[in-house]
């Protein structure tokens, strides 16, 4: 049986994405290994994404593929934050209800 070595593809700085290209790959047959603060007790912090080395080149190909699609994604996907003037009703708002919760302290 052959020894297989696996390499570091890319690093990331948290488990969640490290889960979504451990996915994309999985889904095209590269096998991945995630290592570094996977499953620690809080979500954030680096995680390296490894492939074995035979599976280098493609897995390489997919991520630049899939960075160089998303970049023609359509700008309607992405949700707007809303106008001005709504955002500035929001605001007025949550000062109202602070206020108010405010003076009652006293």
């Amino acid at each position: 049986m052959q020894q297989t070595r696996m390499v570091r593809l890319t690093t990331v700085g948290s488990s969640f994405h490290a889960r979504v290209i451990a996915a994309r790959l999985g889904s095209e047959g590269i096998v991945t290994d995630l290592r570094g603060n996977v499953d620690g007790l809080y979500p954030v912090g680096v995680v390296y994404v490894y492939v074995d080395q035979e599976d280098l080149v493609e897995a390489q190909e997919i991520l630049m593929v899939d960075d160089v699609e998303s970049a023609f994604d359509d700008p309607e996907d992405v949700p707007e934050l809303g106008t001005p003037k709504e955002l500035w009703l929001v605001l007025g708002a949550i000062l109202g209800i602070a206020a108010v919760l405010f003076s009652r302290t006293f």
